[in-house]
């Protein structure tokens, strides 16, 4: 796999959809490489917390993995609800993604999350005419999410159709995004984020630090091997 710069993520395309529970899918691991290594503050976080993600697309839809290194004990819902969004998951051991369909820094963006449990949650930002930012709690998705726990390590996937953005991309389109990994808890509760907000406090809603997504027309092909962690 091809490691991704520290602000662009290459994100290339497939022909055919999968259905998301196929975490082994072999298109996953034709897709380019992203490391989160890092806290939100820029400290390096220690390999025992590391996380990869893989992101594809398709005519119809944007696909995101995670994998994750999971030797500290899992901070999850004994009753997950899978069936609604989970607030409040951002609290637990979860993976996110912030993206804005825009080239520029935004002000509008879009929250998905996803835990080891398969729960999830979605959430629309965007900046009224005061310049103020709003959260839409009601923003309805449609995500499609998959998780599987092993062994000192967990996968999860998700997988969003166009329409919840409200477009589609185009070949060489540039959109802005990052990718977090909350894991354990206080007093150690790490934030790993691909680009780091370094704020005072962990804070993950810092548009001005989105990295940019190039959606490529570049086919994954699949034939790379497994990458494990």
């Amino acid at each position: 796999m091809i490691e991704m710069s520290s602000d662009r993520i290459v994100v290339k395309q497939i022909i055919d959809d999968f259905r998301i529970e196929s975490l082994d899918n072999p298109l996953w691991h034709g897709a380019d490489c992203v490391h989160i290594e890092k806290y939100w503050s820029g400290e390096p976080a220690p390999p025992e917390r590391y996380a990869e993600a893989t992101l594809l697309w398709s005519e119809t839809a944007f696909y995101v993995r995670f994998a994750a290194e999971q030797s500290e004990p899992l901070i999850i819902s004994e009753n997950p609800d899978l069936e609604s969004k989970t607030f409040g998951l951002w609290d637990r051991d979860v993976c996110e993604i912030f993206i804005s369909p825009d080239a520029k820094p935004p002000g509008n963006y879009f929250e998905f999350e996803i835990a080891p449990t398969g729960e999830w949650v979605d959430i629309a930002f965007f900046t009224d005419m005061a310049g103020n930012r709003k959260m839409d709690t009601n923003y309805a998705s449609g995500m499609q999410t998959a998780a599987r726990i092993e062994q000192n390590k967990i996968v999860v996937a998700m997988k969003v159709e166009w329409k919840a953005f409200g477009k589609k991309p185009e070949f060489g389109d540039v959109w802005r995004g990052n990718l977090f990994r909350c894991v354990g808890k206080n007093p150690d509760r790490g934030y790993l984020a691909w680009r780091s907000t370094r704020t005072e406090t962990p804070n993950f809603h810092v548009p001005e630090a989105f990295g940019e997504l190039e959606f490529s027309e570049s086919m994954c092909d699949g034939f790379f091997p497994r990458f494990d962690l």
